[in-house]
């Protein structure tokens, strides 16, 4: 048993001073509200739930800034998307497993406590299966464990390069299998994560355009009960695509054809129309936003204001991993919300109500379904995912309550995080991941042979 108190805290009913949370086994095992520190007490000034990440592609954290220099013509998501063909056909397993463990490391000092890490490469560079069918999803379990993160492997199926199931690209070996061989890749990767504390995982058609409908549905069933993750409607382009294929718009031939419900996240649906936007609301799915990464892609903003207005969740990740930070994610969708509407306060709850409060909830109770948790939050019997700030930094001087996410959110510039605790476990301190010195030794090691 570990006691950890806390000045003030964000628990599931709210704000609460004095607070002493009694951690076992992982978990919070019990809560004291209005109680003095003990002399065993571990303490710290302010208390929040740890956020989770629902969208990773961890090794293209190694190709942050490199995609900033204009091509010979209009750049955007496609012209992009080969240069990370041609980073990806370098990656040897090591690699992949040093730069995830860097990102994830990253991801915990930003405040997110568990990644679902959307895993779609599988082959090696000629896109032969390794021996071990899962040992690219073993670098990715190596690397949640070396860097302490919560992982839910999310392996991706994929099949076709566009719509009406197109032959795949040379670039795309690396991420091609069939239906049988994705089963096999599976069952494998389950194996991996069970040898995890609290790993859990999901299943991932890749998008539309890379399945069949037939597909679509084999996958989408193998994992009963478990998360599904799809990349739906990023771009103008893909929603075209599907119309010229199908003659409907991505997200209406989705729910059209396939029972999306609350195991689905759909990731990105950038490009929704006013009804496509209700009927997802309506379908329970979670919407996995992640503005930073959309926002460097040119891909758009998600009309978050009307979805959450009709009552949908949406959660946050990382993708491409350009700018880890759970908070710049949250400040990017409030601020592309009101560029576009030209308000403020755009996803606030009402009046008087904390804007920042509004996305630390949504993040935390979309992300924690998008990812499988069942119980999520500072609440007994939670993993005990707690997120510490430091209160004596300038910008969260003498404020309180709901104040206090405000001013962390949208003023603070260094983050404020001082530790982090993953499933009861300190991997951070003093705002410095615990292990960061070897992890970016690798790290550093693994760069240095990618750019030569």
């Amino acid at each position: 048993m570990a006691n950890l108190w806390f000045a003030s805290a964000l628990i599931d009913a709210g704000w609460v001073e004095s607070v002493r949370f009694s951690i076992e086994g992982g978990r919070i095992a019990r809560i004291e509200a209005g109680v003095t520190a003990g002399p065993a007490d571990e303490q710290h000034g302010l208390g929040l739930p740890g956020i989770p990440n629902v969208h990773s592609h961890a090794f293209q954290r190694a190709m942050a800034g490199l995609t900033e220099s204009a091509g010979p013509g209009a750049d955007s998501f496609w012209t992009w998307r080969n240069l990370m063909y041609r980073f990806v056909a370098r990656l040897t397993p090591e690699d992949l497993q040093a730069i995830s463990a860097f990102a994830f490391a990253e991801m915990l000092e930003a405040g997110f406590t568990r990644v679902g890490e959307f895993h779609y490469l599988h082959h090696d560079p000629a896109g032969v299966r390794y021996a071990n069918v899962a040992e690219l999803a073993a670098r990715i379990a190596a690397a949640a464990e070396e860097s302490g993160i919560g992982l839910t492997l999310i392996p991706v199926f994929y099949a076709h390069s566009n719509f009406g199931t197109t032959t795949p690209a040379p670039a795309q070996r690396r991420f091609i299998n069939s239906v049988d061989q994705f089963a096999a890749l599976l069952d494998a990767s389950r194996r991996v994560v069970d040898q995890l504390e609290a790993g859990s995982i999901g299943v991932a058609p890749h998008s539309l355009r890379a399945v069949s409908p037939q597909e679509l549905g084999a996958v989408a069933s193998m994992l009963p009960g478990a998360p599904v993750h799809l990349h739906i409607a990023e771009q103008v382009k893909e929603v075209e695509d599907c119309i010229a294929w199908c003659g409907s718009r991505p997200v209406d031939w989705l729910l059209d054809h396939a029972s999306v419900d609350d195991r689905w996240c759909l990731v990105h649906a950038t490009h929704v129309n006013a009804e496509e936007t209700h009927r997802l609301a309506a379908c329970g799915a979670v919407a996995g936003l992640c503005p930073i990464t959309e926002a460097n892609l040119g891909d758009g903003v998600f009309p978050a204001a009307e979805f959450l207005g009709a009552g949908g969740l949406f959660g946050i990740g990382s993708d491409s991993n350009v700018l880890v930070s759970a908070v710049e994610e949250l400040r990017m969708l409030e601020y592309t919300q009101r560029l576009t509407q030209r308000r403020r306060n755009v996803l606030a709850d009402g009046a008087e109500r904390s804007t920042g409060r509004r996305l630390l909830d949504a993040a935390l109770a979309g992300g924690s379904r998008a990812l499988g948790i069942e119980r999520a939050g500072l609440t007994v019997g939670a993993g005990a995912d707690i997120v510490s700030l430091d209160t004596t930094c300038e910008t969260l001087l003498s404020r309180r309550g709901d104040a206090l996410l405000d001013s962390w959110i949208f003023a603070e510039r260094s983050g404020a995080i001082d530790c982090v605790w993953r499933h009861g476990h300190k991997v951070v301190a003093g705002g410095r991941h615990l292990r960061r010195e070897a992890i970016t030794r690798n790290y550093r090691r693994v760069l240095e042979h990618l750019l030569a």
